[in-house]
């Protein structure tokens, strides 16, 4: 008697199971490197930062008295208000039945600490919130946030020009400039078809032919900002000056100076990502959970621009 695949079904396994498991794709992070971190921060939860303000200067008249004027002083406050954790847990059934256990157990503690940097991420971006919505947030005769100048709200390269030329009237050092955009952005600037017409800046030749983006870095540098992609940029759909509104799948795309010694952002952590584990014998269950504590806020307006862009036009 001949076997064909309708005599032997019984000996056909119907559905084969790999021996790996498929891992959701995740992307890079890079907002921490933007944060003045600060370490002298040793308890409590409130920090507090002097400043002092810059000198006067005053006509003066031959044998009249000089005017003493004070410096203007002031003080900068933030707080650990951040208080996040991540929990997992599997019972001891599970782990005995599970053909993946193993592989799946392993994944907890490094899966729990990428959800939380994820957040941390997601709130560095959510700092641009600092400036004033719906407004020019205008420093010394220079807007630093407002709508983006393309068609339906989509970046053009003049607003890349615009934010150097605010950062500039703002006493901002012209090194380490850094835009960090969405990646609806990246398609915009990929698509515009006299790239190689704009002047002044030469790192734009051969961007047409080859594209200008690579992984979340842009090959070229945009008016002297080196650009990168995120996609944890926060919302923003406001109406600045009479343009716009973006619409409601606007993001807020940012731009600054990352030099050492101007950035942006200050933080604290007051717990960095901590792990316990532990056995729970009246559920029967590992219970893994991961903590941590921390501040952030916007230190240097001066050293933010935000461009409001719209995601749904590609």
């Amino acid at each position: 008697m001949s076997h064909t695949t309708g005599n032997t079904e019984h000996l056909i396994r119907s559905e084969v199971w790999s021996t790996q498991i498929k891992e959701v794709l995740e992307d890079e992070l890079q907002g921490t490197g933007y944060v003045d971190w600060m370490t002298d921060f040793p308890d409590g939860n409130t920090f507090t930062i002097p400043s002092i303000g810059q000198a006067q200067v005053d006509d003066y008249s031959e044998d009249e008295a000089v005017k003493y004027r004070a410096l203007d002083t002031g003080e900068f406050q933030f707080s650990i208000s951040d208080y996040v954790s991540s929990g997992t847990y599997i019972t001891n059934k599970a782990k005995q039945d599970g053909f993946y256990m193993n592989q799946l157990i392993s994944k907890f503690v490094p899966g729990q600490a990428r959800a939380i940097m994820e957040r941390v991420e997601t709130d560095i971006f959510a700092l641009q919130s600092g400036q004033t919505a719906s407004a020019a947030n205008t420093i010394n005769g220079a807007a630093h946030r407002w709508v983006a100048q393309g068609t339906d709200e989509v970046m053009t390269v003049q607003d890349f020009a615009k934010a150097r030329f605010a950062l500039k009237k703002a006493n901002v050092p012209d090194t380490n400039l850094v835009a960090i955009v969405d990646p609806s952005v990246e398609y915009e600037m990929n698509t515009i078809s006299n790239l190689t017409n704009v002047s002044n800046n030469p790192r734009w030749e051969g961007v047409v032919r080859s594209g200008i983006a690579s992984g979340m870095s842009f090959l070229a540098n945009i008016y002297g900002f080196d650009v990168y992609t995120s996609n944890y940029l926060d919302d923003a759909n406001e109406q600045i000056g009479g343009a716009g509104p973006t619409t409601a799948a606007g993001k807020a795309n940012m731009f600054f100076s990352a030099a050492p010694d101007v950035l942006p952002f200050v933080g604290a952590w007051r717990q960095m990502p901590q792990v316990d584990s532990e056995y729970n014998k009246d559920f029967q269950r590992e219970e893994y959970v991961t903590t941590a504590r921390y501040g952030l806020s916007l230190y240097r307006p001066e050293n933010l621009v935000c461009v409001l862009s719209d995601t749904d036009q590609v």
